[in-house]
């Protein structure tokens, strides 16, 4: 178990530092729990991707000789975005898939996004991995690598479903992450004029972090939308599975209110479908999926935990603040910043200005995500403590099903441990300036009182 570092082992993926905690050794034994699982569930293939980081090759070598090990075949499919892997798990009829990727973490960082017969692995089912390699409860045999190209195949699905009313001109952002191997491909085959940012895969990061979430890494697509001609700006994350939206004059649209026009159009079609959404969401979504005949259903933040959710409900759709977006509507139902750009720019062609639906969406003063950044393993002590001491006086409702959330008459203010970096997440949103003020003084007050010097970011 020493030599299986307990960090690495997070909620809904594995992820570490290259080298350091995360080594070609761990993820070759990491495979072989894996293909031991597979084998167990009656699998008898994983394809693997890869994200464009220095480390992908090796790590994903490594993955595939584990795999292997355990009997089950390993179908290699290249450096692709981690929804292509997905994609092609469902394309090749294996139902199991790994995406070696280290998502939006610096370039020193890499990890697994892992799929085994059609469940995203997260919470115990990776804790039992760690657990698994540690007691030797692994299957042995010879399996077989192979490759395949899945990227014509996904192309041609996506633009076989989507059809745009008339041509958009747009910015495409992709901040030299693995979506630039495959998005100006096909938003010029869905009959889009593309102005390109960052398209080259280099897992160095050499312009921005590829984190679109982030207001200063859309900063690029602001510029070049004041610029030029182009009616939109969109920006994928380093593994392509989250999208981020800049409207013509500068605004970014955050990915709830994107779920707000993904819901409208979804429930068009679907009345009295839920639509599923994390803790860090506006809370004017909630009315509007109900203004439009759906049913809201709040859920912890994490792409396999939502997903896990998507699938037990049958939900058409789901979405987080963090800019992962699920269709099961017309789709698979994984998270895929690609698939869901189409979409938006499908509703946005039906407009005579792209930007009059996004204008349109209700807002309110909010503030982005804010991170406080803490040792390992103090944000979830933290929140305990939070959860338990925490006073929030004229509260109508204290949300706990992953951190805190406090609801007031006029706003809310959450704070939740971070599943894949050392950090407490922090939203606020309100009615107004003055309410917007009045829930972070009671958040600065209850945080101060339950962790003594803690150091905030508003």
């Amino acid at each position: 178990m020493d030599q299986l570092p307990a960090e690495i082992f997070k909620a809904y993926d594995i992820r570490g530092i290259v080298g350091k905690t995360l080594t070609a050794d761990i993820v070759r034994h990491v495979g072989h729990a894996l293909g031991s699982l597979a084998v167990e569930q009656g699998q008898t293939a994983i394809a693997v991707g890869r994200d464009g980081r220095l480390s992908g090759p090796e790590l994903s070598a490594a993955l595939m000789d584990g795999i292997t090990a355990a009997g089950v075949d390993a179908i290699d499919i290249g450096c692709v975005p981690t929804p292509v892997t997905y994609f092609a798990a469902n394309e090749l009829g294996c139902h199991s898939c790994v995406s070696v990727t280290g998502s939006h973490n610096p370039p020193d960082y890499n990890g697994l996004k892992m799929v085994i017969g059609g469940h995203t692995l997260a919470l115990d089912a990776i804790q039992d991995l760690r657990w698994r390699i540690a007691a030797g409860h692994l299957k042995h045999g010879q399996g077989q690598k192979r490759s395949a190209n899945v990227i014509a195949a996904y192309i041609e699905r996506i633009v076989g479903d989507i059809k745009l009313a008339r041509p958009l001109k747009i910015v495409m952002d992709c901040g030299n992450g693995v979506a630039g191997a495959v998005a100006p491909e096909l938003f010029r085959r869905l009959g889009c004029d593309i102005v390109p940012l960052y398209c080259e895969v280099d897992g160095n990061f050499p312009n921005h972090h590829p984190d679109p979430s982030k207001p200063e890494n859309l900063q690029d697509v602001i510029a070049a939308l004041k610029t030029t001609d182009a009616e939109l700006g969109i920006a994928f994350d380093g593994d392509g599975d989250r999208l981020g939206v800049v409207t013509k004059e500068g605004e970014i649209i955050f990915p709830d209110r994107q779920l707000m026009l993904f819901a409208a159009d979804v429930l068009s079609r679907a009345p009295g479908g839920m639509v599923i959404y994390d803790v860090k969401c506006t809370r004017l979504l909630a009315p509007w999926i109900r203004q439009h005949g759906g049913v809201p259903l709040m859920w912890n933040t994490g792409h396999a935990l939502i997903k896990a959710k998507l699938k037990a409900t049958g939900a058409p759709l789901a979405g987080e603040m963090s800019g992962h977006t699920f269709f099961k509507e017309r789709w698979y139902g994984f998270d895929d910043g690609l698939y869901t750009g189409a979409r938006l720019l499908e509703i946005l062609s039906r407009a005579a200005d792209a930007n009059a639906p996004l204008r349109a969406l209700p807002n309110s003063p909010s503030t982005p995500e804010l991170n406080i950044k803490m040792a390992e393993g103090e944000p979830f002590a933290l929140l305990d403590k939070l959860k338990m001491e925490g006073k929030f006086p004229g509260a109508s409702e204290i949300i706990t099903i992953d951190g805190v959330r406090v609801e007031y008459a006029d706003g809310f203010g959450l704070a939740r441990p971070s599943n894949t970096t050392p950090v407490v997440v922090l939203r606020f949103e309100a009615d107004n300036a003055a309410a917007l003020k009045r829930i972070q003084d009671a958040f600065r007050a209850a945080l101060s009182a339950v962790w003594p010097g803690i150091a905030l970011p508003f």
